[in-house]
């Protein structure tokens, strides 16, 4: 990066929600990288250790982001231990069921709604006030292709996605007077333990295997390959960065070109 890139991320106070794995965890390392100061928050205790003794000056806390107090104590302990916000990713989310509608347990759907969705407006709402005292700054809503496309056997997780890219969409409005740019990533197949879990829990209600499972859902993408949490994390440092300055209420996907979901 340039000089004028070094000084800028110098400068930026970051919360990252689900910061101490997998996505968030990736994005916290490249913020923490050039020089940003970081919270996380995480529900996992152990990763959030593990996390801090990586990342030294990191900030972590125990934080359920479906938990509407929980959100605002940690955004006030992470203002309070930075001096400021700059900086809010909105990464926080799970996968939610894997059947069909009719076979899906209400209280399943009921919860993914409530990280998913609830949990991106919490923290949005308690963090907005604290970037408004800036001259600008950025938020970032982590959606999924899945919130774009027809995703069957997964509907509590698509709809909750969609509901964060409109929520997205409707925060980049009414921000832009104050530059505070909002945008939507939405990945693909990411690579890891969770699209594991996923991909296994599809399998077994289509009744074929993981590998099969897992063909299935790469011949739907152009490039054939999964996408590396890294990459998503070089995203959100360009749409955060100066040169993503212009770039706002936008849906931008990285997902080696879906094609088509099945």
């Amino acid at each position: 990066m340039s000089s004028k890139h070094d000084e800028f991320w110098k400068r930026q106070r970051v919360i990252i929600t689900a910061g101490a794995s997998g996505i968030g965890l990736e994005i916290a390392r490249s913020m923490h990288a050039e020089g940003a100061k970081v919270w996380v928050c995480d529900v996992n205790t152990d990763a959030l250790e593990a996390a801090a003794a990586a990342l030294p000056g990191l900030g972590t806390m125990i934080c359920d982001v479906s938990d509407e107090a929980a959100c605002i104590a940690f955004t006030q302990a992470a203002v309070d231990g930075m001096g400021g916000l700059d900086i809010l990713v909105n990464n926080a989310g799970i996968a939610g069921p894997a059947a069909a509608v009719q076979d899906i347990v209400s209280e399943d759907w009921r919860r993914c709604f409530e990280i998913n969705v609830n949990g991106q407006f919490y923290m949005a709402k308690a963090a907005i006030p604290h970037i408004k005292q800036n001259d600008g700054g950025s938020i970032v809503c982590m959606a999924s292709v899945a919130g774009k496309y027809a995703f069957p056997l997964r509907s509590p997780y698509a709809a909750s996605k969609a509901a964060v890219i409109a929520l997205a969409r409707s925060l980049s409005v009414e921000l832009g007077p104050d530059q505070i740019r909002v945008n939507a990533i939405a990945p693909g197949v990411v690579a890891g333990d969770r699209i594991k879990r996923v991909f296994t829990a599809r399998a077994e209600t289509r009744g074929i295997s993981y590998e099969e499972m897992e063909a299935i859902a790469l011949r739907a993408v152009s490039m054939k390959t999964m996408v590396a949490p890294e990459e998503i994390a070089d995203l959100v440092m360009y749409l955060c960065s100066p040169s993503g300055r212009p770039i706002s209420g936008q849906v931008m996907s990285i997902c080696g070109g879906l094609e088509y979901t099945e």
